[in-house]
């Protein structure tokens, strides 16, 4: 009876550990995604990567492996929105490892949700899709609980948007509307306004303009998502003809671009061609161009100075987490028994091991190769767009794309202009003297004289192709 009754305190007691281990965990989740989120939004990469630092320790000390993983998704996260795609996916090899034996199913589902959204800013929608469907199947298993809920309707928009790109708009527009059933945000109404106006329905857009509108002005809203709000609203003032309001809503947005810009800069994009959209039917080319212009070239100043400073914030946190066995130094000891036991009784499995995981490494080694190469050729063709476009920002791109290329140029002529320069990049990107009149409104005899120019500028003689003059100089 006395050992019965003392088995049956045992267990209570463990019992209540448990649930008090597990409301320990629940709470360092919460505020762990809140904070890091709310300082995404605000480009704050200094205060997220120490608030990052600090809860993977704190994760590390409680044993707490979904933890750790949850601070490497967040760092893979911040990394997508920046375009350190490279960076992104080796948080992602971080967390996975963690997740690997995990039978948390919101974290699973937070990891194939973040892995959605990277594969879908590549534009590998299939692989995007995929990802998400197992996002929802650990979402499923998960208990219930706050994060599970505001974590579902994202996965419904998300899927919706990919759904978009690979064309199945009946089952892209189902899931925009069950996600925003679910959420009933600004951002939710948006995405479903953003649907309509992308398959010409103006009219049922704005039943949703006017949804998100007023959800905007009663819900605690972002400003990275109140942006992508008035964006919408001068899209959809756009395709209406309502030209005032349209530049209005624009205009707004561009406020909020001010607080916005290191994170969410890319968004800005589209309200730059919005504007240059209304002044051209406004019959207004010059301040079209003023507003393109301008922008853009302060946006590639941002662009800059934004990548720069996630690259900085992200070495830190990398070198942060390389001393990560010292956290646990005082469980050396244990821990060097407990591998050697583990050695003694499975070498042979230890072996089987080592082996797989090099087929591993190999294996993701060709799969970075391969995205890398995905990442260069999407460049490539943004910069062709530019260039077809006679985009002002196309030079900027082109030195994204080959960094070394223009520094080269300089070190043969260094008096060359800013004109000569663009015209050299298309020569490097093979534009024939037609493309080139073409895209920069010239005659193709004033084309001809320009490359007889650059052939004296830069001492190419007259036996060498200029293309391959070009081809030669490293990128």
């Amino acid at each position: 009876m006395i050992c019965a009754m003392s088995i049956g305190i045992l267990l209570c007691i463990a019992s209540c550990n448990k649930n008090s281990q597990d409301k320990e965990k629940e709470k360092f989740d919460s505020i762990l995604i809140k904070k890091s989120t709310d300082l995404q939004l605000g480009g704050e990469y200094e205060a997220l990567i120490e608030l990052n630092i600090e809860y993977l320790k704190k994760a590390a000390k409680m044993g707490y492996k979904e933890g750790i993983a949850l601070c490497y998704l967040n760092m893979a996260e911040v990394n997508i929105s920046a375009g350190n795609y490279e960076k992104a996916l080796l948080f992602f090899n971080k967390a996975e490892s963690d997740l690997k034996n995990s039978e948390n199913g919101f974290h699973k589902a937070a990891f194939y949700d973040d892995y959605s959204q990277y594969y879908s800013h590549l534009k590998l929608h299939d692989k995007a899709i995929a990802c998400n469907s197992k996002a929802f199947l650990y979402l499923k298993e998960a208990k219930d609980s706050d994060l599970k809920r505001k974590l579902l309707p994202r996965l419904y928009i998300n899927k919706g948007i990919n759904y978009v790109f690979r064309g199945w708009y009946g089952t892209s527009l189902k899931c925009f509307l069950k996600g925003n059933a679910l959420e009933n945000s600004a951002y939710s109404n948006c995405m479903v306004a953003q649907y309509y106006l992308f398959r010409h329905q103006p009219d049922s857009a704005e039943v949703y303009i006017k949804r998100a509108d007023e959800k905007m002005l009663s819900q605690k809203t972002s400003d990275a998502e109140s942006l992508w709000v008035y964006y919408t609203m001068g899209y959809y003032y756009n395709e209406v003809n309502n030209n005032e309001q349209a530049e209005k809503a624009l205009k707004k947005a561009l406020e909020i671009n001010i607080k916005t810009r290191r994170t969410y800069s890319s968004h800005i994009q589209n309200v730059y061609k919005s504007l240059a959209e209304l002044y051209k039917k406004k019959n207004d080319g010059g301040k079209a161009y003023y507003y393109l212009r301008k922008y853009m070239e302060e946006e590639g100043r941002l662009d800059v100075a934004r990548l720069n400073t996630m690259n900085k914030a992200t070495e830190n946190f990398i070198s942060e987490i390389k001393p990560e066995s010292d956290w646990h130094r005082s469980d050396l000891p244990l821990a060097i028994a407990l591998s050697i036991t583990a050695l003694t009784i499975s070498g042979i499995y230890v072996q089987k091991t080592i082996k797989t995981q090099r087929l591993k490494k190999r294996v993701l080694k060709e799969e970075t190769e391969e995205l890398k190469s995905h990442v260069r050729a999407k460049m490539l063709k943004e910069v062709t767009e530019l260039a077809q476009k006679n985009d002002s920002s196309f030079l900027m791109k082109f030195k994204e794309l080959y960094p070394d290329f223009i520094s080269t140029l300089l070190k043969i002529n260094p008096d060359l202009e800013n004109s000569e320069l663009t015209f050299c990049a298309m020569l490097k990107l093979h534009f024939s003297s037609k493309e080139i009149a073409d895209y920069t409104f010239v005659q193709h005899r004033s084309v001809q004289q320009k490359k007889y120019r650059i052939r004296k500028r830069l001492n190419i003689s007259g036996e060498e192709d200029i293309y391959d003059f070009f081809d030669k100089i490293s990128s």
